[in-house]
């Protein structure tokens, strides 16, 4: 009988298959492969959702933070630009295993860590989606609070800020709710927007500054190459972990793609060009900022908030529509997904983007943002750690162990070959542990320093060399022909 086909590279369940599926505890509606009908995202939606993810508050404040560390406008950019590419390419491995099957995050970690294995890097990739939610929140409830304050007498109302905080939450936790098709929607029509805006925001910089020159021409504070690459590394690691979130859960995205080419092309194209570019224009205002006002103003709602009212309200609706298009997409998919994983009959997406929520608030992110150490070394080097090791296994059990060969309602089984005997892939596990640990172990060593201050990219590889050495005599990995037998497509098939 077969349970699945294969048409233009994209596998799909038959009716046979998609009752198999539908009779398992492990199956609910958000987390099933997607039909063939579904794959409707082409290159230009995923296109504007990396450019509207990648216009927001924190992608400003991440090149701020390297300039406040000592480094000049250039080697800000091509350090972030740089962290981008590196972290494009197990967004982009990810993506194909998505794209092919039609497979959401928490289905896709099944494969490699087992049924029940499966929320360990499902719940870890959910808890940090749930900071990073929290983050961004405060930072557009911040600047909401600031440019209110401009515009009106907000600041005598007592805790004002919070006030607009918990608002902002409000109004990203119901748009979260929604879900991933109103996600899209969005996202096509807020990417061009956010771009007109953010250009905008340059001309006025470099229209007020008098030119390039005096808004760029501050300094690199490094005396010697070695200053330099002790910032370096760690801030690196920094701007790869920014995206590492998405690097794993990119599958939740993918799976609505209509092809290879449209995820590839669409993500390729806009993610380092739009957080390069976004970013530079960071550097520049706030560097035209000095030339301005006398000094340098990292915060753009404070740059918005000398600007006429009509021009403070329209920066504030672009303010939020760069909040709410980051959040909603990158930081409340994937742990609403890893909730609903949980107990597939008996949680939604729906109540997983409620939990996550609250989640986001007891992780306050008001510390987290207290300064930039915390920031780029404290929350983006710790998590970029911890989840370096994971893209490693993801990587090399789909495209090193089983060479993009997976048997579908196999995934959907409580007993099935990926359950590994006791539900969890113990190997799997192990290499995790341990691609997390050395780099954490460096930490404290200061000979083994830069291990740590490069600890996703060494976590990552490790991860990689280990679990593929571990798995090379597994017996749930398809051969060719097996495959084959389970994807043919058949005239039964192909009329389903």
């Amino acid at each position: 009988m077969k349970t699945q086909a294969e048409s233009g590279g994209i596998v799909t369940l038959t009716k046979e298959g998609e009752q198999l599926v539908k009779d398992s505890p492990l199956y609910n509606e958000g987390l099933r492969p997607t039909t063939r009908a579904e794959h409707t995202w082409s290159s230009y939606n995923f296109a504007s959702l990396w450019i509207g993810m990648s216009i927001c508050l924190p992608t400003y404040a991440m090149a701020a933070g390297l300039i406040s560390l000592g480094m000049n406008w250039w080697q800000a950019i091509i350090t972030i630009i740089l962290g981008n590419c590196i972290v494009l390419i197990p967004i982009l491995l990810n993506s194909h295993a998505g794209t092919k099957f039609g497979i959401p995050y928490p289905v896709f970690a099944r494969l490699w860590f087992g049924s029940k294995g499966a929320h360990i890097p499902a719940v870890a990739r959910g808890l940090i989606g749930a900071g990073w939610f929290g983050i961004n929140c405060w930072f557009g409830g911040a600047a909401i609070d600031t440019l209110l304050m401009s515009m009106t007498g907000w600041e005598h109302v007592t805790g004002h800020l919070w006030i607009a905080f918990f608002g902002f939450w409000i109004l990203n936790v119901w748009v979260a709710y929604r879900g991933p098709e109103a996600i899209k929607k969005m996202e096509a029509w807020a990417a061009p927007i956010l771009i007109i805006m953010s250009l905008a925001l340059l001309v006025w910089a470099l229209t007020k500054a008098g030119g390039w020159g005096p808004m760029l021409s501050a300094p690199s504070k490094f005396t010697s190459t070695a200053d330099f690459l002790k910032v370096f590394f760690p801030a690196l690691t920094g701007a790869i972990a920014f995206w590492a979130t998405m690097a794993l859960n990119i599958p939740d995205f993918c799976r609505y793609a209509k092809s290879q080419k449209a995820q590839v092309v669409g993500q390729s194209s806009s993610l380092p060009t739009t957080m390069g570019g976004f970013s530079f224009i960071g550097v520049a205002v706030a560097s035209a900022t000095v030339v301005i006002y006398g000094e340098a103003i990292w915060d753009p709602a404070a740059v918005l908030a000398k600007f006429s009212p009509f021009a403070i309200f329209l920066g504030t609706i672009g303010i939020i529509l760069a909040t709410l298009t980051t959040n909603v997409a990158a930081n409340i998919v994937a742990p609403a997904r890893a909730v609903e994983n949980l107990a597939p009959r008996r949680l939604t997406y729906e109540h997983g983007a409620i939990i996550a929520s609250v989640v986001s608030l007891l992780m306050q992110p008001w510390y987290i943002l207290e300064n930039f150490g915390n920031y780029i070394f404290l929350w983006l080097g710790t998590y970029g750690a911890l989840l370096g090791p994971i893209d490693g296994i993801a990587i090399a059990d789909y495209w090193l162990v089983r060479k993009r060969r997976i048997h579908l309602t196999e995934l959907y089984k409580t007993n099935g070959i990926y359950s590994y005997k006791t539900g969890f892939n113990t190997r799997a596990l192990w290499a995790m542990l341990i691609g997390i640990a050395i780099p954490f172990i460096s930490k404290y060593i200061p000979a083994l320093s830069i291990i740590w201050d490069n600890a996703w990219t060494i976590g990552l590889l490790i991860s990689l060399v280990l679990y593929t050495w571990m798995m090379k005599n597994d017996t749930t990995i398809m051969s060719v022909k097996d495959y084959e037998k389970v994807t043919t497509r058949t005239s039964e098939s192909q009329a389903s």
